[in-house]
């Protein structure tokens, strides 16, 4: 018992060093998903922008000190067979009676972590408790992002399978922070009601599933014009000791192959949670949440960045507060 209790320990310590979206896409995340929201929701998320949007990370933080948190960020598919994200129930109560709870939390419960978590939005909009909105919102926020990272989708989460070992942190990270003033980041997106929440997000999930053989084809495909390992890796000391990860001109080449499915995940991201945002809202009966704006509240620089967004120039602007938080972590 104590030795499976320890490896279990060592598994959750493992999954925490790799940092789902890294600090820089989860928080784009929860900041684009803002400009998605109808007027009346506008105003109450936009006056706390910087809490929803420094926060993002917090759940990946948290694996610091909850042993529990860990497999909360993913699920690994290959486990339930090839239909996976139709064949697994997506209520937890069933999914439990057909595979125990122990065997769910060994294989990742991000989905069921959504819903429930979606759920907590909900009753704390209902109660408009504005504290409790803004914790649930922000990391609801982060559990879509992961959910939108392939590798957060299989038991090959870090390539270690197919001799690809560093490439859940070269596509979430090293891709984005190489490549984020190069990404097209716009979208029009009006968020939009979701009927079934946790079909929802299983459609999700699965989509994302769908990615995988492009990726790792991708990263052998880029491999062979990197013969050189000083080219190819680059060594950082991170998480207590020297390790290696893809080198930058690796990730630029390597975010070419893939053809923008990096930045169309962020972009996925960001409107879905514009409509787990609105569908918590809409449940819970549509609360006036006039009362719960921080003042002042900024609407025409609200309505500058929206349309900035819309058109692809809040980097340009200076707009994306993610990206002015880069020399701060």
């Amino acid at each position: 018992m104590k030795k499976n209790k320890l490896i279990g320990i060592l598994l959750i310590a493992l999954m925490a060093g790799l940092s789902s979206w890294g600090f820089l896409v989860h928080r784009t995340v929860n900041q684009l998903a803002i400009y998605g929201l109808p007027r009346k929701m506008q105003a109450f998320f936009y006056s706390h922008i910087d809490s929803l949007v420094y926060n993002a990370p917090r759940p990946d933080q948290r694996r610091n000190t909850d042993p529990a948190e860990g497999n909360k960020h993913f699920l690994d598919g290959e486990y339930y067979g090839d239909n996976a994200f139709d064949i697994v129930p997506h209520k937890w109560e069933d999914a439990v009676a057909k595979y125990t709870a122990d065997t769910l939390k060994k294989y990742g419960t991000l989905p069921y972590v959504v819903a429930a978590t979606q759920q907590k939005l909900t009753e704390a909009f209902r109660r408009k408790d504005k504290d409790s909105i803004i914790f649930y919102a922000t990391d609801l926020g982060h559990y879509i992002g992961d959910a939108h990272v392939p590798l957060h989708t299989s038991l090959n989460y870090d390539g270690q399978l197919t001799d690809q070992r560093g490439i859940h942190d070269l596509w979430e990270t090293s891709v984005p922070e190489a490549e984020l003033t190069g990404f097209a980041i716009r979208s029009r997106h009006k968020a939009q009601y979701l009927p079934s929440v946790e079909n929802a997000i299983w459609g999700i999930m699965k989509h994302t599933h769908s990615l995988l053989p492009a990726m790792f084809a991708a990263e052998k495909e880029v491999s062979k014009s990197f013969t050189d390992t000083a080219r190819k890796y680059r060594w950082e000391f991170r998480w207590g000791k020297n390790r290696r990860f893809y080198s930058r001109e690796f990730a630029v080449a390597f975010n070419k192959a893939l053809n923008g499915s990096v930045e169309a995940q962020l972009i996925r991201s960001a409107n879905a949670l514009s409509d787990f945002w609105y569908t918590a809202w809409v449940n819970a009966g549509r609360p006036d949440l006039g009362s719960l704006v921080a003042q002042p509240y900024k609407k025409q620089q609200f309505r500058r960045e929206r349309k900035a967004y819309r058109k692809d120039h809040l980097l340009e602007k200076g707009w994306l507060i993610s990206n002015n938080f880069r020399t701060r972590d």
